[in-house]
């Protein structure tokens, strides 16, 4: 089947995309919801440059959907759509265990008229982060929840010894309510490493960031 990935080009959904080939099926490009405000990418803050390298470097279109808070599920339905007339057949998602997304995704594929997949429904999320680390996906901790984690996180690759310090906070390893988001940078999806320079820490009041470039 020929799909369309919601793509945060954090790890979750880079696994799930990798998830998704090795069912067999064909992607045919990534969606990408940008916000307005700031012309980066919802969540994750990714830039217009970053996207694009990431893009290429996954050998794969991006369609890109500005929108603000209001617009948001029109926007991503008007994106299944264009992927539709790329051949998608389907749209696949990221998400674990979270009815409420699960449900999200649901009405808009059906909006669209796809399908909806989510090749990572139900797998432990401890499990889901450690796979994604052994098969070699190089994800760096973009943003933080200050409730949940220190600064002191940002801009670390994520790895066996950062998911033991993450369980001793108290945190989901997986980041799964929020806790943290990733950018990945390299992986067996990608055809080369995504190079980048970490920047500086952005404090955002409840949340801070890393700017990476």
């Amino acid at each position: 089947m020929k799909f369309a990935m919601s793509y945060s080009f954090g790890k979750d959904s880079a696994f799930a995309l990798y998830k998704m080939i090795q069912l067999g099926h064909e992607p045919v490009c990534l969606i990408t919801t940008i916000n307005e405000e700031n012309d980066r990418t919802w969540f994750h803050g990714i830039n217009a440059d970053l996207i694009q390298r990431c893009a290429c470097a996954l050998k794969l279109p991006v369609i890109l959907s500005p929108c603000n808070r209001k617009t948001y599920g029109a926007a991503f339905e008007e994106a299944i759509i264009k992927s539709v007339e790329m051949g998608a057949e389907c749209c696949a998602f990221g998400d674990m265990d979270i009815e409420g997304h699960l449900d999200w995704n649901k009405e808009r594929c059906k909006t669209a008229g796809v399908e909806c997949a989510v090749p990572l429904w139900g797998i432990n999320r401890e499990r889901a982060v450690l796979d994604e680390i052994e098969l070699g996906f190089s994800a760096i901790i973009k943003c933080i929840e200050k409730k949940y984690l220190d600064k002191e996180f940002l801009g670390k690759k994520l790895d066996k010894i950062l998911v033991e310090k993450i369980r001793n906070t108290g945190a989901d390893v997986c980041g799964e309510n929020g806790e943290y988001h990733t950018f990945v940078t390299d992986g067996p999806i990608f055809s080369r490493p995504v190079q980048i320079t970490i920047g500086d820490v952005i404090d955002f009041g409840t949340h801070a960031v890393v700017d990476i470039q």
